[in-house]
């Protein structure tokens, strides 16, 4: 199974769905009714994440720094290492972007041209092998089937985004070239013979269609909920900003109330000091009168 996965993930997009159905009814006709299933539910990947397959076998080096560095980075995170993690951070911003430019040339090389859109995907895909561990050995198998995001709260299961799960942590075998658009295959008699397998040709063709749709279907409402959780979470940030600047206005009328207050105790303290020195005054003049009499009393 693994061996069919490996040669079906190499190949380029427009050829997976009829030769995942050939291997399956090669399977068939050989008498392996197991594997004929296994292989035929067998998911086409999507094009961001064939793109990430294509990079682990054709840029296996580059890719390897990559995981190696997320390594690295998820050490010094653990280890608390403030220096060692700044500087790692700042390469793997740069080798991620880098990676994912190389991406884009070996994708226009295979005949895939990407949007800004897969190529973000794509550099998710790498920024989330370089944080998690399970999402690079997911990476290095070379077999996924959808992206990989993130989300820095826990880890990743990753068991669906692998068309073989018992794959993760295996590394993909390596191509110095684009793989073969064809496996070789034995000849499976009266396959285009009579109605019957006209129908049932017509019936798997419908199925490969069925699945790209539900595929399709399954990502947009994936699509959907993030976008939902994510808009919660913004209206979540925007009431908390607009009570904490109710917060803060609050906050400055009360300041501007005691200042106001502050003002009207300082002018009582004047008032109330210029009295005590009044009072002081006279009654330094009284004392003066009173010792004056006293003298006059002495003399009469």
């Amino acid at each position: 199974m693994l061996s069919i996965a490996e040669e079906l993930y190499a190949l380029p997009p427009a050829d997976f769905t009829g030769t995942r159905n050939q291997w399956a009814k090669q399977a068939k006709a050989d008498g392996d009714a197991a594997l004929a299933k296994r292989v035929g539910e067998l998911r086409k990947p999507s094009l961001a994440a064939w793109v990430v397959n294509m990079m682990m076998r054709h840029q296996g080096e580059q890719m390897a720094q990559v995981l190696d560095l997320g390594a690295s980075l998820r050490k010094a995170q653990a280890d608390l290492d403030g220096d060692a993690l700044r500087e790692l951070t700042r390469q793997r911003r740069q080798l991620t972007t880098a990676v994912t430019q190389q991406g884009r040339e070996l994708a226009r090389e295979l005949g895939q041209r990407l949007t800004e859109s897969v190529a973000d995907q794509v550099q998710g895909t790498v920024h989330a092998a370089m944080v998690d561990e399970d999402a690079a050995a997911a990476v290095r198998s070379g077999l996924l089937v959808t992206v990989l995001a993130a989300t820095g709260v826990g880890d990743l299961d990753v068991a669906d985004a692998v068309a073989v799960p018992a794959a993760i942590g295996l590394t993909a075998r390596p191509r110095s070239r684009p793989a073969p658009r064809r496996p070789e295959l034995s000849v499976v008699p009266d396959l285009e013979e009579g109605p019957d397998e006209k129908a049932r040709q017509r019936e798997a063709d419908r199925a490969a269609a069925q699945e790209v749709v539900d595929r399709a279907r399954a990502e947009a409402d994936e699509a959907q909920r993030r976008v939902r959780k994510a808009r919660k979470r913004v209206s979540k940030v925007e009431a908390r900003t607009l009570q904490a600047a109710e917060e803060l206005e609050e906050a400055r009328g009360r300041v501007a109330e005691l200042e106001h207050e502050l003002e009207a105790l300082d002018g009582e303290a004047v008032a109330a000091d210029e009295k005590k020195d009044r009072s002081e005054e006279r009654y330094a003049e009284a004392q003066q009168a009173l010792e004056a009499a006293q003298k006059e009393l002495g003399r009469l």
